[in-house]
């Protein structure tokens, strides 16, 4: 097996344990208190810790065989993954649009598969790996600011997190691929990185945790596995020197396809979206009838007022006993 073909590989397996935690924290946040970041006392959600655990070390594999502009994009196919999983685990059907969105995230990715070039063996110094994370960290507050301030708009809110979220996650997968490449020299030296590393996967994943958290899995789901290869990818054209086949045309090429593959996610999003404003639309709009005394149902007379009905149970009615 080639290690492009190994490199594929244990991304979809990654995917697939990113998935299912990302479900299970869903769940988690539903009925967890609402300034719970890690409901420590959870089983579950230790158990979605673990799957996010297990992607990140297949992950970090992952990026050790292949280019990161290739291994980052296949990590969003954890949303398109996480529609047939919540469809078995927690009976949860998805419409038309969905199933769009899902098959046009999977051409996109598939066509990024194809325009990939050879992996780089160029890595950040010590001056870019400083720069890289302070702006990171700086950004994230940011975007934990903002989102405490839009607390009033769940969506908001919760896409705020997401994006914080997807940012630590890939500029964590950009020092793990400077690690992959450095290893074999001085593994000590990389231990600043590594507790950098630790650090930005356990910010992205308390603040994803925080982003369901309100407003579904769909809409953080999106944005955080939109955001995360976008800027990873970004990072690994512009500083690690990798780059698409075919040149200019395939450069292009490969960005269209990103755009027909974030098209897809953002259809996932508003199809869960709009589910979801639906069902609180006609919870909000169904009327409640109080129950009526002594069991006996009401109904208007043609003069507008009500008459009481005697129940419709197989009760005696005019001497008639039930059987």
């Amino acid at each position: 097996m080639s290690a492009l073909a190994l490199a594929v590989l244990l991304s979809l397996v990654s995917a697939i344990a990113y998935a299912g935690g990302a479900i299970v924290q869903e769940r988690v946040a539903q009925t967890s208190p609402e300034s719970a970041y890690a409901p420590l006392r959870r089983p579950a959600w230790w158990g979605a810790g673990c799957l996010n655990g297990l992607g990140a070390l297949l992950h970090v594999v992952a990026l050790a065989y292949g280019p990161l502009s290739l291994v980052q994009p296949l990590g969003a196919l954890t949303i398109v993954l996480a529609l047939p999983m919540a469809a078995l685990l927690v009976r949860r059907r998805a419409g038309a649009t969905a199933w769009r969105g899902a098959i046009m995230a999977t051409v996109g990715l598939a066509g990024l598969l194809a325009l990939t070039g050879s992996a780089s063996e160029d890595s950040l110094d010590g001056a870019e790996r400083l720069l890289v994370g302070l702006t990171t960290a700086g950004g994230v507050l940011v975007l934990m600011m903002s989102a405490r301030a839009a607390h009033r708009h769940p969506v908001v809110r919760a896409v705020l997190l997401a994006i914080a979220a997807g940012s630590a996650f890939g500029m964590a997968s950009v020092f793990t691929k400077s690690v992959a490449v450095d290893w074999s020299g001085h593994p000590f030296e990389q231990l600043t990185t590594l507790l950098a590393i630790a650090a930005l996967a356990t910010t992205g994943m308390l603040l994803s945790q925080a982003s369901y958290r309100g407003a579904g899995l769909a809409a953080p789901l999106a944005t955080a596995t939109v955001v995360n290869p976008v800027v990873a990818a970004a990072v690994g054209l512009t500083l690690f020197g990798e780059s698409f086949r075919h040149g200019t045309i395939g450069t292009v090429l490969a960005l269209g396809c990103g755009v027909v593959a974030a098209g897809g996610l953002i259809l996932l999003t508003t199809e869960r979206i709009g589910r979801d404003r639906g069902a609180q639309v006609v919870a909000q709009h169904t009327p409640t009838v109080p129950d009526s005394p002594a069991g006996l149902d009401t109904m208007p007379n043609r003069t507008g007022q009500n008459r009481q009905q005697p129940p419709s149970d197989g009760s005696a009615v005019g001497g008639n006993v039930r059987s």
